[in-house]
């Protein structure tokens, strides 16, 4: 069953701080039935994780723990109960790792995978459909007040050890990659992977991302136009010491071109990943 199948359960509107390149969305409590709601965490869970095989397997899911506690959390805490909400939110990350501020509105079919060491900010907001892995920050940048957390749109995918941090607007349809830390505004459908985070590639409509693997490395990519440049020079040089000392013998240059020679196939090997 997917998602769409699935009853409405909130609806979300742009925010007001949006720019033309993101359009990060504010999900609107309350749900119309809590059963529905608990119902989407469940359906998020299916759709999202192939390990996910019978019905009763959903339940051992410490992120759907995780939400569940915090759903009760955040509807005490938006009527105003003092202590209770932190009480329940403390309870929560003592049982399943996962840390999240009452004051955090999470949107419907969120799924937090593994979950363990996911932290999430008192203003963040998260969109419907967002995928959360373990490791995760949404977070401040210091002791700022108001709005200092992060807001993701909808379908966000957030990978491994992610942060992402401040009031930043991260758009619908976007891909964090793993260990990403994410201090500005992220267009819809698009990449961000770095430190710090940069867009690496972004569609003009809604369809599917490349995975990770077909993703440039512009990181290695810089530094093997670098190395060419560097083997390029030596190359030059060695031609004007030939015209200079035309009476160097060739035997003597023999063991440095050697050593030279290893080091670059080192560096090779290390640039198509084998020292990674």
């Amino acid at each position: 069953m997917s998602n769409s199948q699935l009853p409405r359960i909130g609806s979300t509107q742009p925010t007001e701080r949006s720019a033309n390149t993101t359009s990060a969305p504010v999900t609107n409590p309350p749900p119309a039935s809590l059963v529905q709601l608990l119902r989407t965490d469940l359906h998020a869970i299916r759709d999202k994780d192939p390990a996910a095989r019978n019905g009763l397997e959903l339940f051992l899911y410490p992120g759907l723990h995780a939400l569940w506690i915090h759903r009760g959390a955040h509807w005490l805490h938006g009527r105003g109960v003092p202590f209770i909400p932190r009480l329940i939110s403390h309870f929560g990350r003592f049982f399943t790792g996962i840390e999240i501020h009452p004051g955090a509105t999470i949107g419907n079919g969120v799924f937090i995978d593994h979950g363990f060491g996911v932290v999430i900010g008192e203003t963040a907001i998260v969109g419907d459909g967002t995928l959360i892995f373990q490791g995760v920050t949404l977070g401040g940048t210091g002791k700022e007040t108001g709005k200092r957390h992060p807001t993701l749109g909808k379908n966000v995918v957030v990978e491994a050890g992610a942060k992402i941090l401040g009031n930043i607007q991260v758009g619908n349809n976007v891909r964090i990659g793993a260990g990403s830390v994410v201090l500005r505004d992220a267009p819809d459908n698009s990449i961000v992977v770095g430190i710090p985070g940069r867009v690496m590639y972004q569609k003009r409509d809604a369809g599917q991302l490349p995975t990770d693997e077909l993703l440039p490395d512009l990181e290695a990519q810089v530094i093997s136009i670098l190395f060419e440049r560097v083997k390029s020079l030596e190359i030059q040089t060695n031609q004007l010491k030939a015209q200079l000392h035309p009476t160097v013998r060739n035997g003597d240059a023999a063991p440095i071109q050697a050593t030279r020679e290893r080091s670059d196939h080192l560096i090779e090997d290390f640039l198509d990943g084998a020292g990674i």
